[in-house]
């Protein structure tokens, strides 16, 4: 019964397929940190990573993006405490260069962190 069995063999290989595919996060973190979307260059490379439902999830949990690609979060940053702990809000020169920030809502909370205003 070699036909029973190739269909058997692959009716299970088919559903696992399916499972398989529909298991796939939307967001994965490989191994190295870099947080890959559904649909990125790099998604279906990434085989070693942690599963996110969303992107957000994913950087709040350490991980980083892939190289110029903004985060909607610092995109929407109203102040920007930078690694040195200067606090730049949307007016500062500084602003648009601050890549590496915490993020906060005003100025107040950027200060209350232990920020500095920019000199």
């Amino acid at each position: 019964m070699p036909n029973k069995k190739s269909f058997l063999s692959f009716a299970a290989l088919a559903l696992l397929c399916s499972v398989s595919l529909a298991a796939d996060p939307d967001v994965k973190k490989s191994d190295s940190g870099i947080c890959h979307e559904k649909g990125s260059a790099s998604y279906g490379n990434t085989k070693k990573f942690t599963a996110f439902a969303t992107l957000d999830e994913c950087v709040k949990s350490g991980g980083k993006l892939p190289a110029g690609q903004p985060t909607a979060a610092s995109a929407m940053a109203t102040v920007k405490k930078s690694d040195s702990g200067i606090c730049h809000d949307a007016k500062s020169p500084s602003y648009e260069r601050t890549k590496k920030f915490t993020e906060f809502k005003t100025i107040d909370e950027c200060l209350k962190s232990g920020g500095k205003l920019p000199k």
